[in-house]
């Protein structure tokens, strides 16, 4: 009796631990990393490392030295892993280096990142390239995507805006100067409204025109206005906005040309292609165009609809082609893209380098997003659960893709940040016809001052 006394009075208190490590570990999963789960990884990653090398066939043949020595010492010559560089722990993971031996390579190691993952308990391991016989192992301990926390600490800078979080905890940085234009697709309630908020409002602090296409009649961009230079809410609005983006367009090809009268006397870092070569003070605002149901421009009813469509789809095209140099950005949206739109939609997505896919309702749309890029990008978009929104494939025409996140941000604040820099609207007189009209907010009136009451008996 006294044992099983014993026994339950030691029980209890561990089985309460068990049952907050376990509660902690569904709930408040960075918590339980920080206090348990990276001490434990780093323990076994430390005392495995060598037989895990060895296991997954990344250790080579001993040197002659190490032979000659254990044979000196009566001991074996065991095969030599990659040497190791030190721990360093992160908030989501741990981060290792590794001095590859003679004749590996980066795709020995990620290979393996899967059995690494299982021998050292973590959720998952992504291997990068550091330098020439160096990579970096990022191991992440735990799905950094069911709750998206953005790290505190993002490079930003002029026309990049960190928008989401990747799958290796590294922030998703879109970089309108190495990326120019974008195609986003996504269904509805997929999170695609959700990433286009965190556009807009990570551009609005900076010194860049707004300029938006949302044929929702403005659904969309509408909250946004006080912040946007132009706004089209239907297709007749976007065909008259489309050609003023052209001669805008053409005007800084001109002032470009213009600076490039080049003389022999001319210094070589004043000689310039685009914007970015001019001087601060000459150099013009730049563009960025957000196009919203991008399919509305696409679709006709009347033989007078598809003479505007077919104009219009070849504006895009010239701006996608032509605008990056003059500072004209193109971030093209939808929920469905595909070459039954018509005359010009492939042509159209040839010119988007970038692409995000969120959850699409069919497989057609996301071959047409990311079929060019990878296959496996593709099977990863269309198994996209409806329960995780904002959840995307990102990628890019050079093959590399990953999984993002967008973290939620509601439209009533999204709306706040476009109010308050309202003030930062480049001065672009072709587009101030476009301006859309900002209500005025109601001013509250004073609550009425209390007249003192006299006193009565």
């Amino acid at each position: 009796m006294a044992d099983l006394t014993t026994l339950l009075e030691v029980g209890g208190p561990v089985a309460a631990l068990g049952g907050g490590a376990a509660y902690t570990r569904a709930r408040h999963p960075g918590v339980y990393w920080s206090t348990v789960g990276m001490p434990l990884s780093a323990a076994r990653l430390i005392g495995t490392y060598g037989s895990v090398m060895e296991a997954c066939g990344l250790t080579v043949s001993p040197s002659r030295l190490r032979i000659v020595a254990a044979r000196a010492t009566r001991g074996e010559a065991r095969p030599v892993p990659p040497r190791r560089g030190l721990i360093r722990p992160t908030t989501t993971g741990l981060r290792l280096r590794i001095r590859l031996a003679p004749g590996q390579e980066t795709a020995d190691i990620a290979a393996s990142a899967e059995r690494l993952r299982h021998a050292w308990g973590v959720h998952a391991v992504y291997v990068t390239t550091v330098k020439p016989g160096v990579v970096e192992l990022r191991l992440v301990g735990f799905d950094v995507l069911r709750r998206v926390r953005m790290p505190r600490r993002m490079a930003g800078g002029l026309l990049k805006v960190p928008v989401a979080l990747r799958q290796d905890a590294t922030p998703f940085v879109r970089d309108y100067r190495a990326v120019p234009h974008q195609l986003t697709l996504g269904a509805t309630l997929s999170g695609k409204s959700m990433y286009l908020r965190h556009l807009v409002t990570g551009l609005a602090p900076q010194p860049v025109a707004l300029v938006g296409i949302d044929c929702k009649r403005g659904v969309e961009l509408a909250p946004f206005a006080p912040r946007l230079s132009a706004l089209a809410t239907d297709p007749e609005q976007a065909a008259e906005l489309l050609p003023v983006l052209i001669r805008e367009m053409e005007d800084r090809y001109d002032l470009i040309k213009a600076r490039q009268g080049i003389a022999p006397s001319t210094p070589a870092e004043t000689i310039t292609s685009d914007i970015w070569g001019l001087p601060e003070g000459d150099r013009p605002a730049p563009i960025v165009l957000f196009v919203d149901e991008v399919a509305e421009l696409f679709l006709v009813a009347t033989k007078k609809d598809e003479e505007r469509r077919d104009e219009m789809v070849t504006q895009l095209i010239r701006l996608a082609q032509l605008g990056r140099a003059a500072g004209i950005y193109l971030e093209i949206c939808g929920q469905r893209f595909g070459a039954e739109l018509g005359k010009g939609a492939t042509m159209l997505r040839a010119q988007l380098t970038g692409r995000v896919c969120h959850r699409v309702n069919d497989e057609g749309s996301a071959k047409m997003a990311l079929g060019d890029i990878a296959p496996e990008a593709v099977l990863a978009a269309c198994a996209i659960a409806p329960e995780l929104p904002g959840l995307a494939v990102a990628g890019d025409t050079s093959g590399g893709w990953s999984r993002i996140r967008t973290p939620y941000l509601s439209l009533g604040e999204a709306a706040e940040v476009c109010r308050e820099s309202a003030h930062l609207v480049p001065d672009l007189p072709a587009l101030k016809p476009f301006r859309p009209a900002v209500p005025v907010q109601p001013v509250e009136s004073p609550a009425p001052a209390l007249r003192p009451r006299p006193v009565a008996d």
